[in-house]
């Protein structure tokens, strides 16, 4: 039987990593009516790996036979009022999401529950990767956002990214 915290807060993030859907789907809408569709796909395959990882944590409680709590999906409160607000607003939101996983393995660690510890390791892994990426988009903003041409050229270069399903076994 998988310790009541550690269960609660893997019930907290599914709720939270469809917030993240949520909130990717809010930006993706806002770069499309800024008519920046690259951008807008590159939110859009944000929105699906979040919702996927939900269905991960989701899955995982099923697979030790933990009850699953649903609760409802906060809206998305941020004002959106720039594209580097957006890009920015996309990286704090990894890094609490980064804050949340960390909680949620120190709580298996805590009371020892190795197999918790196993399966958020993938976790760990994808922030840091997520992290990365937000930051390299800023990045990339920084850089060509302000010159036309090459703001063009960054959306192509997002317009091209496809969504590949996560690949953790549970």
């Amino acid at each position: 039987m998988m310790d009541k915290k550690v269960r609660d807060l893997i019930n907290q993030q599914i709720n939270k990593e469809f917030y993240s859907a949520y909130l990717y789907l809010d930006f993706s809408n806002y770069f499309e009516e800024r008519g920046l569709d690259g951008f807008a796909n590159w939110y859009y395959i944000q929105a699906q790996e979040e919702r996927d990882h939900a269905m991960l944590f989701y899955q995982y409680l099923q697979n030790n036979n933990e009850r699953v709590t649903l609760e409802a999906i906060a809206k998305p409160d941020r004002v959106l009022d720039s594209d580097m607000s957006v890009l920015k607003a996309g990286l704090e939101h990894e890094e609490y999401v980064t804050s949340l996983i960390n909680d949620i393995y120190a709580a298996a660690y805590e009371v020892k529950d190795f197999r918790a510890m196993q399966f958020l390791d993938w976790f760990v892994k994808e922030q840091g990767e997520e992290e990365e990426n937000a930051n390299d988009l800023i990045t990339k903003m920084e850089l060509f956002g302000s010159d036309p041409k090459s703001l063009y050229m960054l959306n192509s270069e997002l317009k091209a990214r496809v969504y590949a399903a996560p690949s953790l076994v549970l």
